[in-house]
């Protein structure tokens, strides 16, 4: 059970058994995802050099930046979306819609293998995870309240991403 993203002491939580918030963050898929090989891999001394530290935190650890707080919330140009780490084509203009969440949002990825999903329990319960197929890191979370055709959300960290003009 040692690579399930839910291990004994999690199940332990789950019931309710002498447990705080704090070992439900290491009940996550990001546990899970760093056990992985991807395309794109660094040491995480390489990944501190590379990133800034906002996108170090968000995309290494998978903290999530403020809503509201992403130009790219606002980007309404036309063109791609791509990994802050590894420039991997994430998501397309064409795809994205004004959610009123406060972060990028798109309902669905440019292609079907630009990005891979986890289940997260960092909140206590499940949520499917969005990341980067290329280099495993932390984009946000997939919601099932999007518009049609998909119905789905991708709801994105901004500091994930950079945004290439047509």
């Amino acid at each position: 059970m040692k690579n399930s993203p839910i291990n004994r002491r999690c199940a332990l939580v789950w019931l309710g058994v002498g447990a705080s918030l704090p070992v439900l963050s290491s009940c996550g898929g990001s546990e899970a995802r760093a056990q992985q090989s991807y395309r794109v891999s660094h040491s995480e001394a390489e990944w501190r050099r590379r990133l800034s530290a906002q996108e170090f935190r968000v995309l290494r650890e998978a903290a999530t930046e403020r809503p509201f707080s992403s130009p790219l919330d606002d980007e309404s140009r036309r063109g791609t979306f791509v990994c802050a780490g590894c420039n991997n084509r994430l998501y397309s203009s064409a795809h994205k819609f004004d959610s009123g969440t406060g972060w990028p949002s798109f309902w669905q990825a440019i292609d079907e293998g630009a990005v891979a999903y986890s289940t997260d329990y960092n909140l206590g319960y499940p949520r499917r995870e969005v990341h980067c197929a290329d280099c495993g890191g932390h984009l946000g979370h997939v919601f099932n309240d999007g518009p049609r055709p998909t119905g789905k959300r991708h709801c994105i960290n901004g500091v994930a991403m950079n945004f290439r003009a047509a």
